[in-house]
């Protein structure tokens, strides 16, 4: 929200600077996220008087000026401004300066052959708005040669974020009263509107909607002329980024954006019978203002007359009733709307406005009639015209909430002591009634305030969080325990892993479009689906950690990047079935593009494949502390992956603790990402917890006194049979003696049966106390040949 000092300052009234008001601004909680000083923008350029004006000699729509600037001699400046002439004062534009609208810097030139030395300027140029029909004319009392920054009153201009849960402070006003709240000046009081009610009300006005519309306030006003709004108003909307359109436009934003109060203005001779707040019909249309047609349900709240729907209740006006230069009569409405309505409508239609942003947080239900009376005397301050009665249509949920409030809490929740006596000034100076017993009455417009604590922060934040003294926690004595959870822990073990073994460690979003999500289950399942999401794209919660590192891999590899790298340890999120939980923490990884580049040595690039995969799973799940030596590999790890590329790792059949493997060429199109794609994803809570209890220190190692012995085994095995079965057989062979077993050959075709395949297996056979003797060796390789038989392999001759 942005606004500027000068119209801070019409309501405050105060000599703080804009360092001092932007500094507490942050620290009542309202964060300043930039200041602007337009007077930077307007340097170079100066109030000029138009001494002469000539036709240029070699073109027919240019002029050749000469022009007073208040110092030295008059400057020659070529013009093709069709009201440029003799005697006039306008602004110019000195070699030097920066034309705001496009950052062109002007310079000393020749133009069709005459010098130039500058440029006068129109208010599109200087963008203080639209019209660029010809060049600003200024009063003739304009003093020529004074800076235009100081003659227009560029004032710095505050941009500030407004939480969700302080729609009062959605208006300058609200704004300024709690700066007045906190010391830095004093809030103006607003003016008194008598209205003189000369007629009435022609036009019919009612709620048939009280859940959506609880109270509809209108008025007529005859005789009106829409023209252009007054300077003073035209500054401070375009100070705020909003564009003056015509006098009755802008003061209803006027209003909304000095007190948060959105207000419409229809055309009244564009009615037809009753105005009424009402449900839409399925199917009703309506062109909005931006001419766009939005189509309605019977959920949302238009107000409507018996021609059809004039405006999308709390969100934006319809482009058939609304004012033009020609409108003499009106029609002004001040609505409260159901701010959770206000969400759901706006959201369905993907409609986002200044309106409805104000609505749906909770606009304040007290300030109706007040407010129609303000918008109304604006108008005819401004516009003219008669005033009909008011119209009250409904009653707005106006009742002030109770909170019985103990100043002794300011101390003990908001660890700093205010006295009481100050503590009721604060209260009282944003408005809240406090009573003798301490029952404080909220303000309607504070929807925020819920019970005793939030009457602290409001006394905290205003009296200065930063007096509450920092206060180290009480500790006890020794070596503080660890506090983090066996699964924190597992986390952190995992990520330093993860990245060692040189990934990339990717953060992404929780959420993801329904039909990604969709992609990543199987069978029946159904993904959970947000009521309130922030937006269509992100819908569905994660049934899967890969759909958001493939969309990462896909945004680096659109620009260029040859490999991706990339890990991530969340959650996914699952319907959960009897005893199970909705959330399960995972690690997932992800290899896509170049695993080694092009090189002389290499010859073309290599790419990742699905051994690779395999090779991340088990590293990572042994730094889980898995026991990688017993799990089995299996097939089955979804259709998410490629059938001949992919497997499962499992503790028995059931358990199973990660899944690997190419991605599936479906998979790789519906996210519209070239292949090969490996990836793995590891489940952390299906991993056995260790027994006993862990510790710091690792298991005492003593290095084998003896040198460990090699023996080599070729088998001719069935074609279909993993490789891994057979390596898992031979270690459990002898246990005590074999520590490890790798295949390092695999083979078939001339000289292997049909339906056969060669593995050849390097097992290692570690000694302990003694050195093997022959018939140790033979009795030992007899059990690793009959450990493979039992899976029908036979030891080649």
């Amino acid at each position: 929200m942005k606004f500027s000092l000068e119209w801070l300052k019409y309501f405050l009234d105060t000599d703080a600077s804009v360092a001092e008001i932007s500094a507490k601004l942050n620290a009542i909680g309202i964060e300043v996220e930039d200041i602007e000083d337009p007077a930077e923008k307007l340097e170079g350029f100066r109030v000029a008087h138009v001494l002469t004006a000539k036709p240029h000699p070699d073109a027919d729509k240019l002029q050749v000026l000469t022009v007073d600037t208040g110092e030295g001699d008059p400057l020659q400046v070529v013009c093709g401004a069709p009201n440029a002439r003799a005697g006039m004062k306008g602004v110019l534009g000195q070699a030097g300066a920066i034309v705001p609208a496009n950052g062109m810097k002007l310079r000393k030139s020749e133009i069709r052959g005459v010098e130039s030395n500058g440029m006068m300027c129109s208010v599109r140029e200087l963008e203080l708005g639209d019209d660029h029909e010809g060049i600003i004319e200024l009063p003739e009392d304009a003093p020529v040669g004074t800076s235009f920054a100081e003659y227009h009153a560029a004032s710095p201009v505050f941009d500030v974020a407004i939480t969700p849960n302080r729609p009062d402070c959605m208006g300058v006003y609200g704004i300024a009263r709690d700066l007045a709240a906190a010391g830095m000046g004093k809030l103006s009081p607003l003016r008194e509107h008598d209205i003189e009610e000369t007629f009435a009300c022609p036009v019919e006005i009612r709620t048939d909607d009280a859940e959506g519309c609880p109270a509809f306030y209108g008025r007529v006003i005859r005789g009106v002329t829409n023209g252009a709004s007054p300077d003073w108003m035209q500054r401070r909307l375009i100070a705020a980024g909003q564009r003056p359109i015509s006098a009755l436009v802008d003061i209803t934003n006027y209003m909304m954006l000095a007190f948060g109060r959105p207000a419409h203005v229809y055309d009244l001779a564009k009615l037809n019978g009753p105005v009424v707040a009402r449900r839409a019909s399925d199917g009703e249309q309506v062109e909005a203002l931006n001419g766009k047609t939005y189509t309605l349900d019977s959920t949302m709240t238009v107000i409507a007359d018996d021609n059809g729907v004039h405006d999308i209740a709390g969100i934006m006006g319809g482009e058939y009733s609304s004012v033009q230069d020609g409108t003499t009569d009106v029609l002004l409405e001040i609505a409260y709307f159901d701010p959770d309505r206000i969400g759901v409508t706006g959201r369905k239609l993907g409609l986002a406005t200044d309106a409805r942003t104000r609505f749906e947080r909770g606009v304040d239900p007290a300030w109706l009639e007040e407010g129609l009376d303000g918008l109304t005397s604006l108008i005819q301050r401004i516009c003219g015209g008669e005033a009909s009665e008011m119209v009250k249509a409904g009653n707005p949920p106006a009742e002030p909430k109770v909170v019985q409030f103990d100043p002794a809490l300011t101390a003990s929740l908001g660890g700093v002591d205010v006295p009481e006596a100050e503590q009721k000034r604060i209260l009282e100076s944003l408005e809240f009634e406090v009573g003798a017993d301490w029952q404080v009455s909220c303000p309607p417009r504070r929807h925020d305030i819920e019970g005793p604590a939030d009457l602290v922060e409001e006394v905290v934040r205003i009296y200065g969080l930063d007096n509450v003294a920092s206060v180290a926690l009480p500790r006890v004595d020794g070596v503080a325990r660890p506090t983090a959870t066996p699964m924190q822990a597992l986390e952190r073990r995992l990520r330093r892993g993860a990245a060692a073994r040189g990934l990339n460690e990717a953060v992404t979003w929780s959420f993801l479009p329904e039909a990604d999500a969709q992609h990543f289950l199987d069978g029946n399942e159904t993904p959970w689906v947000l009521d309130n999401p922030i937006s269509e794209d992100m819908k569905a919660m994660r049934p899967s950690l890969i759909p958001g590192l493939l969309s990462a891999a896909k945004r680096n590899a659109d620009r260029g990047a040859a490999s991706s790298r990339l890990f991530e340890i969340g959650r996914r999120y699952l319907r959960a079935k009897a005893g199970d939980s909705d959330e399960h923490p995972t690690l997932a990884v992800l290899l896509a593009g170049e695993k080694l580049s092009r090189g002389w040595a290499t010859g073309k690039a290599v790419r990742f494949d699905a051994f690779d995969a395999k090779a991340e799973a088990e590293a990572l799940l042994a730094e889980a502390g898995a026991p990688v030596d017993k799990l089995m590999v299996m097939s089955e790890a979804g259709s998410q992956f490629h059938p001949g590329q992919s497997a499962t790792l499992r503790l028995g059949p059931k358990n199973v603790l990660a899944r690997f493997g190419a991605l599936h060429p479906s998979t790789l199109d519906a996210f519209d990402i070239d292949g090969p794609v490996v990836a793995v994803e590891i489940y952390l809570d299906a991993i056995p917890a260790k027994k006993g209890k862990g510790g710091f220190e690792k298991p005492h190692f003593a290095p084998p006194a003896l040198q460990s012995v090699e023996r080599d085994f070729a088998f001719l095995v069935p074609a279909e049979l993993p490789a891994g079965d057979l390596l898992r057989a031979v270690k459990g062979a002898d246990k005590a003696n074999i520590v490890d077993a790798r295949v390092f050959d695999v083979f078939a075709g001339q000289g292997v049966p049909e339906g056969k395949k060669s593995l050849a297996i390097e097992v290692t056979l570690q000694p302990g106390e003694k050195s093997y003797k022959d018939e140790d060796l033979k009795a030992i390789s007899d059990a690793v040949v009959a450990a493979a038989a039992k899976l029908g392999a036979e030891l080649r001759g």
